[in-house]
């Protein structure tokens, strides 16, 4: 599998978990009541996934390679708003986990606190997979060389590789599938 295809296959997963945060923060509004389980495993699955495992392969991999061989308007406008976004994402999470503490230690009102990082990160993130897919892997496709994009191959399967060793992709996997059962039977 080429590394581009990867990455895409590995935004379907991210998109699965938003799909969850969303229908998460529905719940709160039609009930008040708050899965804790759930956000702090979909914290857990954006931290190590999303951004460890995933974003690693993209900032230090694909993005550099695009940065160092491709015109400088790619890596001083699209690649630095890729990183931009990937900065907010983080931002979003670590003020939802703040949030999900504030409500479990008595703050009701933190409780729109949770809905909006929430939804804000689902938001930013299905939009920035998208200008990704759609754009900047792309380009990265028909711009970067051969050689390139085969060195970026090797890279990410051997980061793969040693992910699979750990458990990584099988561990996340597994957790997406949970939260979805989770929600579809509530």
């Amino acid at each position: 599998m080429q590394a581009i295809d990867l990455l895409v296959k590995e935004h379907d997963n991210i998109k699965r978990v938003l799909v969850v945060a969303r229908k998460l923060c529905i719940n709160i509004l039609n009930t008040g009541d708050v899965d804790f389980e759930a956000f702090y495993d979909i914290i857990d699955f954006v931290r190590n996934y999303a951004d460890n495992h995933h974003h690693g392969k993209e900032e230090d991999i694909l993005f550099e390679r695009m940065a160092g061989e491709l015109e400088k308007d790619v890596e001083e406008i699209t690649i630095a708003a890729m990183h931009s976004e990937h900065d907010f994402g983080r931002y979003f999470i670590n003020n939802l986990e703040q949030a999900l503490k504030a409500v479990k230690d008595g703050d009701e009102e933190s409780k729109i606190d949770i809905i909006a990082n929430a939804i804000c990160y689902a938001d930013l993130l299905n939009r920035h997979i998208f200008k990704e897919n759609n754009i900047v892997y792309n380009y990265g496709k028909e711009n970067l060389s051969k050689e390139s994009l085969d060195e970026i191959g090797k890279e990410c399967k051997v980061i793969e590789e040693n992910a699979k060793d750990k458990g990584v992709q099988d561990k996340y996997i597994n957790l997406i599938d949970k939260l979805e059962s989770q929600i579809n039977n509530d």
